[in-house]
């Protein structure tokens, strides 16, 4: 009887690891799986939710510059920042989005051992426009546990006070969680 009890509550110590479907459109993906920084954490340090890998997917200056959780599996960029596409309507350096992705992120997952049925996270900066797309490019390549990490690494916008317009809102940094400037040359993208 105690056995049966211990299954019929396995599914629901792992689905209270679930962030709800994000609003905007752009940041929902086809697998339908949420997760914020604190989850992401408990998953990737509890012992009973195995097989966990955090994808990066953060540009590497860009990850240079705002910071790394030495957490992190693996580095692929979804998008790359090529100072050479100066978009003028947003004032900053535009970008394209990394032709290699699906075939360097399971390339990496392979070097790691890891099975198809892994629960995987997609971070980026603030959970928009890049973790979802890349967990899409995993779902439609076979894995089925892909989680778009909604505040991503540096969270949501202020939007008032003091740091009105800065990231200071949830997200990996703004939670208490560890992170720094090192960055691990061995998980770093490209530098095999």
């Amino acid at each position: 009887m105690n056995r049966l009890i211990a299954l019929l509550l396995v599914p629901l110590a792992f689905t209270a690891i679930a962030a709800d479907a994000p609003e905007k459109a752009s940041m929902r993906t086809k697998a339908g799986l949420y997760v914020d920084a604190r989850e992401t954490h408990d998953m990737l340090t509890k012992p009973e939710v195995r097989e966990v890998v955090l994808i990066d997917v953060r540009d590497p200056v860009e990850v240079k510059f705002t910071g790394y959780t030495d957490m992190t599996d693996i580095h692929v960029p979804w998008k790359i920042i090529d100072a050479s596409r100066w978009d003028e309507k947003k004032q900053s350096y535009g970008g394209y989005v990394n032709k290699n992705f699906g075939d360097d992120v399971k390339s990496r997952l392979d070097a790691l051992g890891t099975s198809k049925q892994a629960h995987i996270i997609f971070m980026c900066r603030s959970g928009s426009t890049r973790s979802a797309p890349a967990a899409d490019a995993l779902f439609a390549m076979g894995y089925p546990n892909v989680y778009s990490m909604v505040d991503g690494f540096e969270g949501g916008k202020s939007k008032d006070g003091a740091h009105k317009g800065a990231r200071v809102v949830d997200g990996w940094k703004n939670s208490e969680l560890p992170w720094g400037w090192k960055l691990e040359h061995d998980v770093m993208y490209g530098l095999k």
